[in-house]
């Protein structure tokens, strides 16, 4: 069972998206610098929490003003217009009443709900001058209703710049936003000062001015959004797309055919949608779902803007605008193009593969693989596969007698595939050969019957052949063979091309393949040393462990029981000294003896450990003191190689001495020549150990403990050991150790 982690953990590991998310504060807080990208790691969406806020309050109070509005317009009749607008006043209100209630996203429902309240005070001052209400309540509405509408423009940017959680971020956006808000209240009051007249064309200037300026600030953002925040934004732009494509279509319409007949409502109600995809991006289970909704929703309707778009520039180049009689007739040829645009590809994909079948039998045409040979190759086809498959359609495609692929390197190329099925054959070019083919472009009969005459045996003399050689960097990596028979078609320019091509991809995967064979090659290797210098530590490691209980039995046994009997026999020499003087002169002699043999114990294990000359006076000295005390004759011969760090000096000597043990056990009469040199070209300590004994089998003794013992000691600074040996020939131990050179 896993600890609980922390809450400090937990919030210090979520990604940055999902914190942006939490509040618009820390949203602020992060997003603070543009030009620094938001870690770009989609997050799964956290259940939002819902909360009651003072904001939503807006909501009953925005409808009761609309309700208000509607019920003063009623008294004559409530218009088309009066519904659209209300219509959109309720649909905002609901965006934002769902927009303050997730507190992530509370932000940009108090801007959804205070553009709201400012819609419905404008709504309801329009009814009350409608109505024609006088005094001070007409005074207030015709203040009211400018500054209303006025606000709405900067409303709106407001909401662009702070999306998608409602947090305006840098300083330029904070800016914006109040400059924004400044000018409505100018315009509104401008306007007031205007009235009873109300130029609404400003109005409009303002919302697309404050449009323009938005959505490029909201595209940015954008782009360097990434999660929940990138799907929100996505769903709004879907929305924004359906609205300028309706409004799009419903102006060609009233162009073209003079219908629908109020086309700016539709236009206007359509923008409901807008409210709408706020909203769902504030659901959890809405807001993934909207990539591929935007894909579809971005290319039905870009075919079908292109569409109209194509028949209001015919149209009206045509010079006239379409009759009564002629509009139905338009309508239907519209509706037709856009329904032909739409099912375009799904049926064109579907007839590819019905003319496939009957030309060719298969579902996709023979040239498809040489065309997609690049983006098959991966490790889960194997090359032979994919080389098999291209020379199949290779053959196809270009109406082949056969069709060959050579790989191969080093100037040795084999063939590896051929349809029809050919024997395997070799070729071998020489050095001065591999430049000139690697280099040549696709040939034919002739140059081949100079450069590669080989390619030509068995085959017809009267055939075309082309040969296009297979290289990557200058590196010939094989050929592609194409044949046909002497009375078809003759090779054209493109066929060379595609040659050419399929050989540039063909060159291009036989390199990745070679470079991924090596790779894996070289994780082998890596694999086993690792392994072997697992094994090589735990041999280590096993060694010194028992080196310990060797040296403790040797003091058990040798050392500390002599020092036992001399302390005995110092008692009972003192003891006897009073009583018989010459009896204890006797045994003082003899202890004089037992602590020399003791020393001389003691010595030899020492010299086990470390040897005190070699660190005294280097490899020389101690390779001649071990020789003297070898009971085989053994020459040294040591070149001036000077003193290296002690631990290279250790394992070269005591390599040597495993080297004259073996000697000295397998062929205890040979004559034994030990030799240490350090090469001038290479840095490094060499030795050998060279006997005239009756040798052995290297292969078939194999690894015994004293190699290993070798190789681990010089393995463990990047040396290396040898044994060479035949039998009747002696045997040869030599050995190496990086080293930078003399101390």
């Amino acid at each position: 069972m896993t600890a609980p982690v922390p809450a400090h953990r937990r919030a210090c590991s979520r990604p940055a998206d999902v914190l942006r998310s939490e509040s618009p504060a820390m949203a602020l807080a992060i997003d603070h610098d543009e030009t620094v990208p938001p870690v770009a790691v989609p997050s799964p969406p956290s259940p939002p929490s819902l909360e009651w806020h003072p904001s939503a309050s807006l909501v009953p109070v925005a409808l009761l003003l609309l309700g208000g509005g509607l019920a003063l317009a009623g008294r004559d009749g409530v218009t088309p217009t009066e519904v659209v607008r209300a219509g959109l006043v309720v649909a905002w209100a609901l965006a934002g009443a769902v927009l303050v209630t997730r507190r992530s996203l509370r932000g940009l429902g108090v801007i959804v709900l205070a553009g709201v309240a400012a819609a419905a005070v404008a709504c309801l001052a329009d009814a009350a001058i409608t109505a024609g209400w006088t005094g001070g309540p007409r005074s207030v509405a015709d203040l009211a209703l400018p500054l209303g509408v006025a606000l709405l423009p900067a409303a709106g940017l407001h909401l662009l710049l702070s999306l998608p959680v409602g947090a305006l971020g840098p300083r330029r956006r904070r800016i914006g936003a109040a400059l924004g808000y400044t000018l409505g209240l100018v315009l509104g009051l401008l306007l007031w000062s205007r009235r009873p007249s109300f130029p609404t064309w400003t109005i409009w200037v303002a919302a697309a001015a404050a449009l323009a300026v938005g959505l490029g600030a909201a595209n940015r953002r954008y782009i360097r959004s990434a999660g929940l925040e990138r799907q929100r934004l996505q769903w709004l732009g879907c929305a924004l797309v359906v609205v300028a494509e309706t409004a799009l279509v419903v102006a060609a319409l009233g162009v073209l055919v003079d219908w629908p007949p109020q086309g700016v409502l539709v236009a206007g109600a359509m923008s409901a949608l807008l409210p709408l995809s706020l909203a769902a991006g504030a659901s959890t289970r809405l807001v993934t779902s909207v990539d591929r909704l935007l894909v579809h929703t971005v290319s039905f309707t870009g075919l079908s803007g292109v569409v109209v778009a194509v028949y209001l520039v015919i149209v009206l180049g045509l010079g006239r605008v379409p009759d009564d009689g002629e509009r139905d007739l338009l309508v239907l040829s519209m509706v037709a193009a856009v329904v032909a645009a739409a099912v375009y590809l799904p049926t064109r994909a579907r007839l590819s593969e019905v003319a496939n079948r009957l030309v060719y039998g298969e579902r996709e045409a023979p040239d498809t693989v040489l065309r997609t040979f690049g983006s098959r190759l991966s490790r889960a086809i194997p090359m032979d596969e994919l080389l098999l498959q291209l020379a199949e359609s290779l053959r196809k495609t270009m109406a082949l007698q056969a069709a060959e692929v050579w790989t191969g390197s080093s100037g040795t190329l084999a063939r590896t595939v051929s349809v029809p099925y050919r024997p395997p054959d070799q070729l071998a070019l020489s050095r001065a050969e591999l430049p000139i083919v690697a280099r040549a472009g696709v040939s034919g009969p002739a140059w081949l019957a100079v450069w590669l005459p080989s390619l030509l045996r068995g085959r017809d003399p009267d055939a075309q052949l082309r040969v296009a050689p297979v290289t990557h960097s200058g590196e010939l990596l094989g050929l592609i063979v194409a044949e046909r028979r002497g009375g078809d078609d003759t090779f054209t320019d493109e066929d060379e091309r595609v040659l050419t091509e399929l050989a540039r991809q063909v060159g291009l995967a036989l390199h990745n393949v070679a470079l991924d064979s090596a790779l894996q090659a070289s994780l082998d290797e890596v694999r086993r040393q690792a392994d072997e210098l697992q094994a090589s530590r735990a041999r280590i490691v096993a060694t010194a462990d028992a080196e310990r209980r060797r040296i403790e039995r040797n003091l058990h046994d040798g050392a500390q029981q002599h020092l036992v009997a001399l302390a005995v026999n110092l008692r009972l020499a003192r003891d006897l000294v009073g009583d018989d003087p010459e009896v204890a002169s006797a045994m003082l002699e003899e202890l004089a003896t037992s602590i020399k043999d003791t020393i001389a114990e003691l010595r030899d294990l020492a010299h086990g450990i470390y040897p005190p000359l070699l660190m005294d006076s280097g490899l020389e000295p101690a390779l001649r003191a071990a020789a003297s005390r070898s009971p085989l004759e053994v020459g040294v011969a040591v070149d001036d190689v000077g003193r290296f760090p002690t631990e290279v000096e250790a394992a070269v000597y005591f390599c040597c001495l495993e080297a004259l043990q073996n000697a000295a056990k397998h062929a205890p009469h040979a004559k034994v020549t030990i030799r240490v040199w350090c090469p001038a070209d290479v840095p490094e300590l060499r030795f050998e150990v060279v006997d005239d004994g009756p040798g052995f089998d290297a292969d078939q003794v194999g690894r015994g403990h004293g190699f290993v013992n070798m190789s681990d000691r010089l393995g463990a600074f990047g040396g290396t050991v040898r044994w060479d040996s035949t039998p009747g020939h002696g045997a040869v131990i030599s050995g190496s150790i990086p080293a930078d050179g003399p101390r």
